[in-house]
């Protein structure tokens, strides 16, 4: 059997192969990203905007050495929902601004002190259920019926949810040569086109579409209380991206904490939050269905990526290529994310494997054990206006747990 394709980071594409791997890139993430505007009640344009422009902003700070594309991120929900309710959305971007700064500042502390105390504070014990719990927690999304997930109610709604997951199952492992990078296109393509057939596709927003629009840009104000109200979800984000970060170099087979370093990659990551909420967008992040593209496709190329982002910011103004995006039922998304989330998930396991964790150490086996119920329990603490569920949660008992075992460690009080 052939050995798979491997597009490296660095390798140039040729044009005929760029634009179908960019465009598998967009159909990957456009739900979910737009998601976020639509639930802030904003226009879509000016997140889709600076979403190309936060990518291309990314890969220049990475030096082109960390494939990432930023879309909008679902951590800023709740605390923004808030201050959106309560003042006005403009507020909210106050918050995202300082977010970003915050972030920024927090680059600028690794690149003073390294990364070695990512070990002490998430080791792999920690690290690998923290990491398959981007994917894991999202499973659900895929068959929760909506734009990002599948319908299932219904004969005609499960069967293009099956044949788009059936395609991007057996494509991935079945399909040669060109096709073989391009599984999950084609997959959407044949989920879209069996959604045609049997009537679920909606062309009223490609027939309304406007042939060009401009993106609705708005400054931020600030407000102290909307401030102190988002700020804390630095931390979400904060472990949110190293995780990111972990996973994809996993994928990629490179230590993206050391090159380019994770404080090129948050500042990235923040500016771009920061830039964002200014001029009226909502902040960004790097995305999970994206990183599972990545790892279905073995096309780890920034040049992809970066025409992905062009894609994004040619959206914001030609109206029909967004309108037409927004015609693909969730049926079809969900079937694409419930192969990716599992993919992550899977790329968590592999730090265990990798790292060689020892469970026959109780600190290994009680640390991983305690990560996984906190981030799939559904527990969820509510610290003032932020609520803590999920990966974060689960992210922030590892962190603390890692911490203690730690000082145990050193008072040699640990009775392995």
């Amino acid at each position: 059997m052939d050995k798979k394709r491997i597009i490296q980071v660095d390798e140039k594409v040729p044009l005929p192969m760029l634009l179908p791997l960019s465009i598998q890139h967009v159909f990957a993430m456009f739900g979910a990203s737009v998601l976020v505007p639509i639930l802030f009640q904003i226009d879509p344009g000016i997140v889709l905007f600076m979403n190309g422009f936060g990518t291309l902003l990314f890969i220049f700070l990475t030096k082109g050495r960390a494939p990432a594309y930023l879309g909008s991120s679902f951590a800023f929900l709740a605390p923004a929902g808030g201050v959106i309710a309560a003042q006005g959305f403009e507020y909210a971007q106050g918050g995202f601004v300082v977010v970003g700064l915050l972030g920024c500042l927090l680059a600028l502390v690794v690149w003073k002190f390294g990364t070695d105390w990512i070990d002490v504070i998430l080791p792999p014990a920690a690290m690998g259920p923290v990491v398959a719990l981007i994917g894991l927690e999202l499973a659900g999304n895929t068959i929760t019926p909506g734009k990002t997930g599948a319908d299932l109610s219904s004969g005609p709604h499960i069967a293009v949810f099956a044949v788009t997951l059936g395609v991007a199952v057996f494509g991935s492992v079945l399909f040669r040569k060109f096709f073989s990078v391009i599984p999950l296109l084609i997959a959407m393509i044949c989920g879209y086109l069996t959604a045609v057939a049997l009537g679920l596709v909606d062309f009223t927003p490609l027939a309304e579409a406007k042939l060009f629009t401009l993106p609705q840009f708005h400054l931020a104000k600030f407000d102290l209380n909307a401030i102190l109200t988002i700020a804390p979800v630095i931390l979400v984000i904060a472990t949110e991206h190293i995780g990111h970060q972990v996973v994809t170099g996993k994928i990629v087979g490179r230590d993206l904490l050391k090159d380019p370093g994770l404080h090129r990659s948050l500042l990235g990551d923040n500016l771009s939050t920061a830039i964002s909420g200014f001029v009226g967008s909502v902040p960004t992040t790097t995305y999970g269905e994206n990183i599972g593209v990545m790892a279905v496709t073995g096309v780890y190329s920034v040049q992809v990526i970066a025409g992905a982002a062009v894609i994004s910011l040619l959206m914001a103004f030609v109206g029909p290529l967004a309108a037409f995006i927004s015609t693909i039922p969730g049926d079809v998304i969900g079937g694409i994310t419930f192969l990716l989330y599992g993919m992550i998930g899977t790329s968590g396991l592999r730090i265990l494997v990798d790292k060689k964790v020892d469970y026959g150490k109780n600190r290994n086996l009680i640390l991983t054990s305690v990560v996984f119920v906190a981030g799939l329990s559904g527990l969820t603490i509510t610290l003032g206006s932020v609520s803590i569920t999920g990966m974060t949660l689960a992210a922030v008992t590892a962190v603390i747990i890692s911490l203690i075992f730690f000082l145990l460690d050193k008072a040699k009080l640990m009775n392995d």
